[in-house]
């Protein structure tokens, strides 16, 4: 199967990502054309090749109807905090990032996910694209919600609603598309350390929207010595929609390499993000399904009071375990006891064994990691006759094989209408059946 592999050693921005795909071949006329099915106006698409640290790439930028630019250079010299439109505009008007220069969007629209929704669901897009798209706005929603104590339908867009971010999250959704919807992997996710200004106010670096996103997710971050901020929002949310597995390149076949430019000169590193598209020769290539190697932790009980136990499934689960459970088993001198099981992921495995070994009976934990294979997932929002539901959709092959209504929003659901919860989850996949393709 063909396979994208995103090296974000330094990071990952809209406008970067789409400087890369357009170095690795997608046709930019062919990408600029596929836009403007959008129906938005106010912006221009420039790029041009560059040099970040003696490495030759592709600078994407978009342009706001009002800006003057000048593609013959980077702007940063202008600019002390160099955040811009051109790698994705993700956080606030004043907010400083490492890919590009500063503007505030005074002119920009401000839109919310449900106008965004409308505005991608009206275009001419292609129905991968307009999904797609649709999830990557959806998980930034869900984060900003967290943050701010909303719902994902009321969260305000006023800065990922900016036309230029539009742009970079329908574009590179198009860009996939044209590389004929590869396989998406990944590096660990690396962030710089520091503070950014974003409409929130002071915050340090990864920002919580970052963070957010990627915690949906359960994607490690983990910082490195560079001052400055490396993942953007936008970044993490493509991360989170398309990436399967995050891990060094193993059995990659490169058949070509390209490099999307940022604006700033980092001290530590390269401000580059390398795609290397090629194959991977194994079994997992056969489907395409997700995978990612998990951490399992098991320890037998035989003295832990049922309260005891019941209280740590709890803790594990709000601590962020992917999954606790309990099994009966039969010990020595055939005592009955219990299999007490935490899934996680690598990085937090230490975390979890602390917490196995201080709120159980357990004197050692047993550590071994897996590999999963999951079905591609994404969220859709359904109408039905309650209200709006979000559905959880899993696809193998591109083929719808699981639909499953988000359980909280129909129970809040049914007992507004008094009715029974299950005929709200009924209504969920009825409705989702007309709507997955």
């Amino acid at each position: 199967m063909k396979t994208l592999y995103l090296d974000i050693f330094s990071g990952i921005s809209g406008d970067m990502f789409l400087g890369a795909m357009v170095d690795l071949g997608v046709d930019l006329n062919t990408l600029k054309q596929e836009i403007t099915k959008l129906g938005v106006s106010g912006y221009h698409i420039t790029t041009a090749r560059r040099q970040k640290s003696n490495i030759e790439g592709v600078k994407f930028d978009v342009h706001l109807a009002d800006e003057e630019c000048d593609t013959a250079h980077d702007h940063s010299h202008a600019h002390e905090h160099d955040h811009s439109h051109s790698h994705g505009h993700d956080h606030s008007h004043s907010h400083s990032h490492g890919h590009g220069p500063e503007h505030t969007h005074a002119h920009s629209p401000n839109r919310n996910y449900a106008q965004i929704k409308q505005l991608i669901n009206q275009s001419g897009l292609s129905d991968w694209v307009k999904r797609r798209a649709i999830a990557v706005f959806h998980r930034v929603a869900v984060a900003e919600g967290k943050v701010h104590g909303m719902k994902p339908e009321e969260v305000h867009f006023h800065e990922v609603g900016a036309v230029d971010s539009i742009v970079d999250i329908v574009g590179a959704c198009i860009a996939l598309e044209m590389l004929g919807k590869p396989r998406v992997l990944a590096a660990p996710v690396v962030e710089g350390t520091g503070w950014v200004n974003c409409a929130h106010g002071r915050f340090p670096v990864p920002t919580t929207a970052t963070l957010e996103i990627l915690g949906a997710r359960s994607i490690s971050l983990t910082q490195c010595e560079e001052p400055h901020e490396l993942v953007t929002p936008t970044g993490a949310a493509l991360l989170a929609e398309f990436v399967e597995e995050f891990a060094p390149m193993q059995n990659l076949v490169a058949t070509r390499i390209g490099y999307g430019l940022g604006t700033r000169d980092n001290k530590t590193r390269p401000n580059v993000l390398r795609a290397v598209l090629g194959g991977v020769a194994d079994a997992r290539s056969a489907h395409d399904w997700e995978t990612d190697t998990i951490t399992v932790l098991e320890t037998n009980l035989d003295d832990i009071p049922a309260e005891v136990l019941g209280n740590f499934v709890e803790k594990a689960l709000a601590a962020g375990a992917l999954d606790v459970f309990h099994t009966p088993i039969q010990m020595k001198k055939n005592r009955p006891g219990v299999l007490l099981s935490v899934l996680c992921t690598q990085a937090e495995a230490d975390k979890f064994t602390r917490l196995m070994l201080c709120e159980t009976s357990a004197f050692g934990v047993r550590r071994s990691h897996v590999e999963r294979r999951k079905l591609r997932r994404e969220i859709i929002v359904v109408t039905t006759p309650y209200g709006p539901v979000e559905i959880k959709v899993g696809r193998l092959d591109g083929k719808p094989i699981q639909r499953a209504p988000e359980y909280e929003t129909c129970k809040r659901l049914a007992y507004a209408a008094d009715v029974p919860v299950k005929e709200v989850i009924a209504a969920a996949q009825a409705a989702a059946l007309s709507e997955i393709l």
